[in-house]
């Protein structure tokens, strides 16, 4: 995959050259590039922005210098039919929210773009002009809140992403169990040595070298979490995706089982007057 970035801050991307995604790009595995927004600017003061049409507060990225980088970038791969699957992404707070299932969908791409605005934001016509000339544009949000700009919202999107490569993480199960995964569940807890401490001791189950008890457990475990904190998770569940075990704690826990085999939460008893 290549992920090319542009920002006025370059380096402000420079956590990504640590650990996992760092290694990936010094071996091959990921083609990773950040480009300063700036270089493309007309005039001797390299600006970016202006004021907004139709008055207000805070500045907006002009349009013409971002269509100069993104141009660049995009050249030779706006092909017909059986062309590399380029994607514009651009972090704002008012974009699609951004997930798991997002993120395994972007991994399967050959190219992304990543570009971080600033001030107030990108010009609306940049996202429309790539969309109607055929690029996929994803307008994302990682959360319900503000940040100065989206450099924050690239690292995070990017490595979420790029995670998910083949090769990248060293052992793909660990993509499965973990939270947000393909299991569905939030991950169960884990330990380590010492077995005491603080005088907690570390679950027997997990000394016992009985490996399907273990599995049990630890399933057991996520699910128990995930009904505790994230009972929606548990609703959006394929039913194919539960055992006969799964099922049991369900439906123990107070779970109803619908037509279509999916379970919905236990109904909230009445507060009392």
């Amino acid at each position: 995959m290549r992920i090319d970035v542009v920002s006025i801050f370059p380096e402000f991307l420079a956590p990504l050259s640590l650990s996992l995604i760092g290694k990936a790009t010094e071996t091959g595995l990921l083609d990773f590039a950040v480009h300063d927004l700036r270089e493309h600017a007309t005039d001797r003061h390299r600006t970016v922005d202006d004021t907004p049409t139709g008055g207000g507060a805070g500045m907006v990225m002009r349009p013409d210098v971002w269509g100069a980088a993104l141009d660049s970038l995009l050249e030779g791969t706006q092909e017909p039919v059986a062309a590399p699957r380029v994607v514009l992404v651009v972090p704002t707070p008012s974009g699609d929210t951004f997930t798991q299932r997002v993120a395994e969908d972007l991994a399967q791409a050959d190219h992304l773009i990543f570009a971080c605005g600033r001030y107030e934001g990108i010009d609306s016509r940049v996202a429309a002009h790539y969309r109607e000339t055929g690029v996929e544009v994803r307008e994302m949000s990682i959360g319900d809140y503000v940040l100065n700009g989206g450099e924050v919202a690239s690292i995070v999107m990017i490595e979420a992403i790029a995670r998910l490569l083949p090769g990248v993480i060293g052992n793909p199960e660990s993509l499965v169990e973990e939270s947000h995964g393909a299991a569905g569940l939030l991950e169960y807890p884990v330990y380590t040595r010492p077995n005491d401490w603080q005088g907690k001791e570390v679950p027997e189950v997990l000394l016992s070298g009985h490996h399907a008890k273990i599995a049990r457990w630890r399933r057991d475990q996520a699910f128990a979490k995930t009904i505790a904190r994230r009972p929606d998770m548990i609703e959006a569940m394929p039913p194919e995706n539960l055992n006969k075990a799964d099922r049991a704690l369900l439906q123990e826990a107070g779970w109803r089982r619908q037509s279509d085999g999916r379970y919905l939460r236990p109904t909230e008893p009445p507060t009392q007057g």
